[in-house]
């Protein structure tokens, strides 16, 4: 197992996937974001079934960063409850994790 991990969420708007992107890596809290989109999300909202279209962030950091990274995703996103899950990663290439490790521990850049 490594230390680092894959943070998903979904976002309504590509400006809006943008955003949440731009911060993370600027602030250095992730390595690389990844926007995927547009996908189609079924789900039940209030009781009620709704589809909608969104915008995926596949977000490459670290655990050490979690908390941080999940704040960073709340305050620009626009979900009451937004969907901010994270995923261990077992294995990986060792350049990319060496890598990724550098990029997502790295002081923010004044």
């Amino acid at each position: 197992m490594t230390e680092a991990i894959q943070v998903v969420t979904t976002v309504a708007s590509q400006e809006e996937a943008q955003k949440v992107a731009a911060a993370l890596v600027d602030a250095r809290l992730a390595a690389c974001v990844q926007v995927i989109g547009p996908i189609a999300s079924t789900f039940r909202w209030q009781g009620k079934l709704e589809t909608s279209q969104e915008w995926l962030c596949a977000i490459k950091t670290l655990r050490a960063n979690y908390s941080a990274v999940e704040a960073a995703i709340r305050a620009v996103h626009s979900y009451q409850v937004p969907e901010i899950l994270a995923f261990e990663v077992v294995e990986g290439s060792r350049d990319y994790l060496d890598w990724l490790t550098a990029e997502a521990s790295a002081p923010p850049r004044p």
